[in-house]
């Protein structure tokens, strides 16, 4: 190994977010639509789907048909599907849908998780029992995806200590596994390490994954030190699309089609093909009805004509 050697994992497992985090800022998009994004999301080889959240429809009518997807994700083989619940209303909604692979939002910083969810984090933290309970009990499992894991719209800069008190709080309630989200884009690769290592001190052996959005376009380098620090599980949306409705100012995820990209070159295996998220990007920005803000997208795969835009929309 010289100087220039990159410690990284031979392989990593992406979460693709897109069905959920990145259609949640937009109009809704008819289920026939949605459905052919999935299919080719499907297509790209990616292993776990964020696929929809069951919260209100009045809060995000974007996934207000959380149920009629759900009642087609039999379709699909070899997918580990997941849904996003707000509270244990959601977590027995989406259970009783047939999906029992949830993600339960906590915001570290209060003021957030009074925007979002209209409560206190502490009184957000003392629901992951009883969303465990319904997980569990259904044969599936609870991650608890901490919120403004680095920093908060209103509140500022987000105290270590009281990020990595959440998700001590989480685990000890039940929670199988950890993502520590970056929600409004600010975090940068040195606080993303110095995070990481304190949350696996107080909770070691707990699965941990990471959620960057690049509204400051740090996004894909928050990525690389997550990796460097030995994360293998990390959240993407094709071509980085999504945002949070409850966050001013918190732009599109990291790009799917981005890390694959660069991922590649490092060697390390992903199992999704490059060319099908292109294509899926194609579907997605035909499904929202404007372009995507990934670059990769728009520049194409490094094979194509200098200039050449491959928007499907």
């Amino acid at each position: 190994m010289n100087e220039f050697d990159l410690v990284l994992p031979t392989a990593v497992d992406i979460r693709e977010v897109g069905m959920r985090d990145g259609l949640q800022l937009e109009d809704p998009v008819p289920l026939a639509d949605k459905l052919a994004m999935l299919e080719s999301l499907v297509a790209t080889g990616v292993r776990r789907i964020e696929v929809t959240s069951f919260v209100s429809p009045k809060a995000v009518p974007a996934l207000a048909d959380a149920d009629q997807v759900a009642a087609e994700l039999h379709r699909f083989d070899g997918v580990h599907f997941s849904a996003l619940v707000a509270n244990p209303r959601g977590a027995v909604r989406a259970v009783d849908a047939g999906i029992a692979h949830l993600e339960y939002v906590v915001s570290a910083a209060d003021s957030h998780s009074r925007a979002n969810a209209g409560r206190s984090t502490a009184e957000a933290v003392a629901a992951v029992g009883q969303i465990a309970e319904l997980a569990h009990g259904a044969g599936g499992s609870l991650e608890v995806i901490v919120a403004t894991a680095w920093d908060c719209p209103f509140d500022g800069r987000t105290p270590v200590a009281r990020t990595v008190d959440v998700t001590r709080a989480a685990v000890t309630a039940g929670a199988d596994q950890l993502c520590l989200g970056d929600t409004i884009g600010t975090t940068t690769p040195a606080r993303v390490v110095r995070l990481l290592d304190e949350v696996r001190r107080a909770c070691p052996g707990v699965p941990l994954g990471v959620h960057f959005h690049d509204t400051r376009g740090t996004g894909q380098a928050n990525a690389l030190a997550a990796l460097q620090a030995g994360v293998t599980q990390l959240d993407s949306s094709v071509g980085g699309l999504g945002g949070c409705p409850f966050a001013p100012g918190a732009s599109g995820n990291i790009a799917t089609e981005e890390l694959v990209y660069w991922l590649a070159d490092a060697d390390v295996a992903t199992g999704i093909d490059l060319d099908a998220v292109l294509a899926a990007a194609a579907v997605t920005e035909r499904a929202v009805g404007h372009q995507l803000p990934s670059s990769l997208y728009r520049a194409g795969g490094r094979n194509a004509p200098r200039g050449a835009v491959v928007s499907g929309g």
